[in-house]
């Protein structure tokens, strides 16, 4: 089992985090975790590449932790009631929620975990205090996990329902992923301006047409009054003159 990123965070502001030394920037993906997770208190499992994101939301605040699918991947082939005896699945599929609730609890015992001091801390503000625990408890439960935290994990199977997971048959029936919307937002951009400029086109075209459309017409007009005029005066419109 590997967990590779874990952070605290305050809607979308983190507040702190933790990265295992050499994995790559999970950055851009936190954050777009962080901005789908829903404002209610909840536990879900989003899938990306080949990593899976584990949250609980609860009180306003967001505990995640990010785990390569050998640490988190649910086996739908199993029924609830065979990975009872599946000891090692339990265990694989629970302790990154053993985890999470393990760094919650250590994050309101924190001397600052008031609401009121929580609430206006900044981005990073408890980066320098809390991350070490952070660090230190994924080493923990990376190398040796607590074995009190495995069997609270046994203990809780039969509330795995409780963990929804969004959309996993999808996700391990086709493969797919849940994708960063990073790469989409020059092309969401690029769109809009080809819009813009499209609208100012349409509407100079349209101008223009106005315009023909209103010269023809004081033209037709004009012409109509002078073949009016003509009648009575003559081309030369003369009329003084004639009579």
């Amino acid at each position: 089992m590997s967990l590779l990123h874990a952070l605290v965070a305050r809607g979308t502001v983190i507040l702190a985090e933790n990265q295992i030394p050499g994995a790559r920037d999970f950055s851009h993906a936190t954050q777009t975790i962080l901005s789908k997770i829903p404002p209610n208190d909840s536990k879900l499992t989003y899938a990306w590449e080949q990593y899976l994101f584990h949250y609980i939301s609860e009180g306003g605040f967001v505990y995640l932790v990010m785990a390569d699918e050998s640490a988190g991947r649910v086996i739908l082939a199993r029924r609830i009631s065979e990975a009872t005896d599946a000891f090692d699945d339990v265990t694989h599929r629970k302790l990154p929620f053993a985890f999470l609730a393990d760094l919650q609890r250590k994050f309101l015992e924190l001397p600052s975990s008031s609401a009121a001091v929580l609430r206006s801390t900044p981005a990073y503000g408890l980066q320098g205090t809390f991350s070490p625990v952070i660090a230190a408890l994924m080493h923990t439960y990376n190398t040796a996990p607590p074995q009190d935290e495995i069997a609270r994990a046994q203990a809780e199977l039969g509330q795995v329902k409780d963990i929804m997971v969004q959309n996993v048959e999808q996700i391990l029936s086709r493969g797919e992923r849940i994708e960063l919307l990073v790469d989409k937002t020059d092309s969401m951009a690029h769109q809009a301006t080809a819009f813009r400029r499209g609208a100012r086109t349409a509407r100079r075209q349209m101008w223009w047409k106005n315009t023909k459309v209103l010269a023809l017409t004081v033209v037709a007009v004009l012409l109509l009054l002078y073949l009016i005029i003509a009648q009575f005066c003559g081309a030369a419109l003369q009329c003084g003159a004639r009579s």
